[in-house]
């Protein structure tokens, strides 16, 4: 089959012929018909994190199920699919408790050790990273890192669920807890940023205020519920969002993944709010925070979130089924469709920061 591999930390991939294997277990084989751009795997795939080369990234993917394994309880042949990069064993503390974002065991998800491998070129394993590898034809997938969707949404709308929309939407009503009434600052107009807003608006905050280098973002911004946009350009951002929410937001949302910016959102939080760090850091980064003024005085609490605190199971089908209902906005997140030959250009164009997401729906 067809895939996007990466052979070097260069940010660039290579379109090249691989070996799928067959489903064992609780694998599920998928026939991919989209994969979203998500800019984490683009972090990935300039920066060493670690991961065994060559690699297949992808972990925004939807499709219909081609195969499953003999273990597998929950889906069946022609259904419709989303996949996660959240892997968990289901019988962990953490998952027993419903965190299933917090699993002890992920790797479960994976094959063992000396078995063979799922991917593979000339008979060398090929990484499948997060255990998705969604930027091929096929996705071979261990069953909890499936979510069944209705076969009424479309492919390209549906693939962003698995990631952009539980992080953005989960940050907002998870992870937070953002209540009726409360104010809301999301630094970072991407396709997470706007899910943190769609997140936002349909638990009712009163104030979003949009935060973005690209003016030209404030009208989609606006379009998924931003009441109020701060060009980050043109002056002091914490003094502006502070003056928009008399003084500072109940949440603040850092969706960029730098220290600049993260140590903004922290500066943008009122007495007691809190903020959130969402986008993906290089490894060893830091932030400065001062305990005393910022922790103890203001009595700010900062975050890490991954993933959204989502349980995909249940968010991922609740998503979908807002969506064909018209409360959840899909629709604009997509930028364009693309052809997996169009990757490096598609990336080329998400670092310019003037699109949402690209999605492959042409293999």
């Amino acid at each position: 089959m067809k895939a996007a591999v990466l052979n070097a930390i260069s940010g660039k991939f290579d379109i090249e012929n691989i070996h799928i294997a067959a489903p064992e277990g609780r694998e599920v084989l998928i026939q991919v018909k989209a994969s979203g751009l998500c800019h984490s795997d683009l972090h990935m795939a300039e920066s060493d994190f670690g991961v065994p080369l060559p690699a297949v990234f992808g972990h925004e993917l939807a499709g219909i199920v081609k195969e499953v394994g003999p273990g597998v309880r929950e889906f069946a042949v022609g259904d419709h699919v989303v996949a996660s990069l959240v892997q968990f064993c289901g019988h962990c503390d953490a998952c027993l408790g419903g965190r299933t974002y917090q699993c002890r065991h992920p790797g479960e998800t994976l094959r063992a050790p000396g078995e063979a491998p799922r991917l593979d070129k000339d008979g060398k394993p090929v990484t499948q990273v997060f255990g998705t590898a969604g930027f091929a034809e096929q996705a071979l997938v261990h069953e909890n890192q499936l979510a069944k969707v209705p076969k009424e949404i479309p492919f390209a709308q549906a693939c962003i669920l698995g990631c952009g929309t539980v992080t953005g939407a989960g940050a907002a009503i998870n992870t937070a807890g953002i209540k009726p009434g409360d104010s809301v600052v999301v630094i970072g107009v991407g396709g997470v940023g706007l899910n943190v807003i769609s997140g936002a608006r349909l638990a009712g905050a009163a104030q979003i205020i949009a935060v973005d280098m690209q003016p030209k973002k404030e009208a989609l911004a606006r379009k998924f519920g931003a009441t109020d946009f701060v060009n980050a350009g043109n002056g002091d951002s914490v003094e502006a969002v502070r003056a928009l929410s008399n003084g500072g937001v109940d949440h603040a949302f850092e969706v960029i993944g730098l220290k600049s910016t993260s140590e903004q959102a922290v500066q943008m939080a009122k007495l007691g709010g809190g903020a959130y760090m969402i986008g993906v850091h290089k490894p060893g980064s830091a932030i400065a925070v001062d305990v005393l003024a910022d922790l103890i005085s203001r009595q700010v609490t900062v975050k890490g979130v991954y993933m959204g605190s989502s349980n995909i199971k249940h968010d991922i089908p609740m998503y979908a089924d807002l969506y064909l209902q018209g409360r959840f906005n899909l629709d604009d997140l997509i930028s364009r469709e693309i052809k997996l030959a169009d990757i490096n250009d598609a990336y080329e164009e998400l670092k310019g920061g003037a699109i949402a997401r690209s999605v492959i729906t042409s293999f």
